[in-house]
């Protein structure tokens, strides 16, 4: 990916854990690394195909005159958020603050602090069995799509499949939606189950009735596997229900461990 670098923009700002530092304010410079495609402006020569950079240094400048924050980890993660939400070319930042002359009783030419924060995409499973299905998990793609660091792209249609599992149940409606996300996978995982308590999901049986079930297939090309968490999702290539919607939005998806694309394993389980 292209970049687009700008060092050391020096801002006065009232940041800091002191109370005087928000009163008084000192020095901070601000350098941020923009990950863009630059090709179609660079082919065209049109500033409006690519990102200003000096709209976006105004941009800063404002951002931190109009917010105080006590940690320069807080001041970066917010401005990150607010910089990638605005600007829809930028796939990825890595910005940093340096704070000269930190008080901290000792000689100190500067401290800084440096993160990278980017879109990621993940791919999501729904599945509704119970009450108003439909109503269920169109919703769940309305919170998704209006949540905070989330953008919904693709959603499949929704089809009714045989229950997995414990088949002694109503069929389930199920679907899959392509997401565009600011937040890790925990983070991902979290809000799920809040949208999932909203619908009243309760935990009880395995594989057995719910009102709303969401789970995270893909997220990027990550392989993670923790207590709470797998990706890709476990057993998903033997699973209609997944495979099917998934097809319908990504069909050449490639699944990280088993290096076959998602046409590929609908293929291998109807074959």
């Amino acid at each position: 990916m292209d970049k687009i670098k700008i060092k050391d923009l020096e801002l006065y700002c009232r940041h800091g854990v002191f109370p005087e530092e928000n009163v008084l304010g000192q020095k901070f410079l601000f350098s941020a690394i923009l990950s863009v495609d630059t090709r179609a402006p660079g082919k065209a020569d049109d500033l409006e195909k690519s990102v200003n950079y000096g709209e976006l240094c105004h941009f800063i400048q404002e951002f931190m005159e109009e917010h105080t924050y006590k940690l320069l980890e807080a001041v970066l993660e917010n401005l990150a958020e607010a910089i990638l939400q605005k600007w829809e070319k930028i796939e990825e930042i890595t910005l940093e603050v340096k704070k000269p002359w930190a008080p901290i009783g000792l000689p100190l030419e500067t401290v800084s602090v440096e993160i990278t924060r980017g879109w990621h995409t993940a791919y999501i499973a729904l599945g509704s069995n119970m009450g108003e299905k439909e109503t269920y998990l169109r919703n769940a793609v309305k919170e998704l799509d209006e949540s905070a660091g989330c953008r919904v792209e693709k959603v499949s249609d929704f089809i009714a499949t045989a229950p997995y599992g414990v088949t002694e149940q109503d069929e389930f409606l199920n679907g899959a939606l392509k997401l565009r996300t600011l937040l890790t996978p925990e983070e991902l995982l979290e809000l799920l189950h809040e949208i999932e308590a909203k619908a009243e999901r309760v935990r009880t049986l395995r594989w057995g009735p719910r009102t709303l079930d969401l789970d995270i297939l893909f997220y990027d090309n990550l392989v993670l596997d923790t207590e709470e968490l797998h990706i890709p999702h476990i057993d998903m290539q033997n699973r209609d229900f997944v495979l099917k919607p998934m097809a319908q939005i990504a069909p050449y998806m490639r699944h990280p461990v088993l290096n076959k694309t998602i046409k590929q394993l609908e293929g291998e389980l109807h074959g």
